[in-house]
């Protein structure tokens, strides 16, 4: 039996039918008799429309207020995507980053993560249920509700495998792994199976969108081994680890 955290981003979310399709692959590990924990973005396109709202209020909206607002859009996804596991008669409870207790700095739309308390979810675990945490999100000492800003999910996902001692963090994304260049510019790029933190950083550093850097970093300091993979097909995807495929091959940069 694994621990394994699986972060699904907001195209993966996107609708109602996405919800429910990762709903049964994430039943599909939980039958292995893994344990889950789950963390999901806001479904897409659901942050801008918040910030939208936002700004048609306030020109610059309150930092407070707005964090307040942007964390709604993941508290629908954890609640939906729990609901789709119970159809499925998988047990599930969903969680806001403030009631896991994801501790993070002050500082609002760009926080950085500073501690998390994991009793509750292993606790969850540890009954038989998936956990479905919301990512992007935590709370800060004054109790004030913070975002964690671009490619917070990724670290949110990363720092909880990291708290829970995983022994893997899958990110699921919209392409099936990370490739030596762009495969939509030039087709015969190639996936790669394994790739080091160091070179992943030098890609996501040079705008490679697979991953964003401050995940990648969270990784590498706890040695979490990440494991890139599609949410749209069953592509084995590339594990990013402590050293790449084979010690005498050339870096991917």
């Amino acid at each position: 039996m694994a621990l394994i955290v699986q972060k699904y981003g907001g195209t993966s979310v996107g609708s109602v039918e996405r919800i429910q399709a990762v709903a049964q692959r994430v039943k599909g590990w939980r039958d292995r008799g893994d344990q889950v924990v789950v963390v999901v973005s806001a479904m897409s396109g659901e942050t801008d429309r918040l910030i939208g709202l936002a700004k048609s209020i306030q020109e610059r909206p309150s930092p407070r207020e707005l964090n307040v607002l942007l964390s709604t859009g993941e508290q629908v996804t954890i609640a939906l995507l729990a609901m789709a596991l119970d159809t499925l008669g998988c047990t599930a409870r969903s969680y806001t980053g403030a009631q896991v207790q994801v501790l993070t700095d002050s500082a609002h739309n760009k926080a950085r993560i500073r501690d998390i308390d994991g009793a509750r979810v292993r606790a969850d675990l540890d009954a038989g249920r998936v956990v479905v945490v919301a990512g992007f999100q935590g709370i800060d000492e004054h109790g004030n509700i913070t975002t964690l800003g671009r490619g917070g999910s990724d670290t949110s996902a990363v720092a909880m495998a990291a708290a829970l001692k995983a022994d893997e963090c899958q990110i699921y994304t919209d392409v099936d792994g990370v490739y030596t260049t762009d495969p939509r510019i030039l087709p015969e790029a190639r996936r790669v199976t394994k790739i080091s933190y160091d070179e992943m950083l030098e890609l996501a550093s040079l705008g490679a969108g697979v991953m964003h850097n401050r995940s990648i970093e969270f990784a590498k300091k706890f040695n979490v081994p990440i494991h890139v993979r599609s949410s749209l097909s069953d592509i084995t995807g590339t594990m990013i680890v402590d050293q790449p495929e084979l010690p005498n091959q050339a870096a991917v940069s």
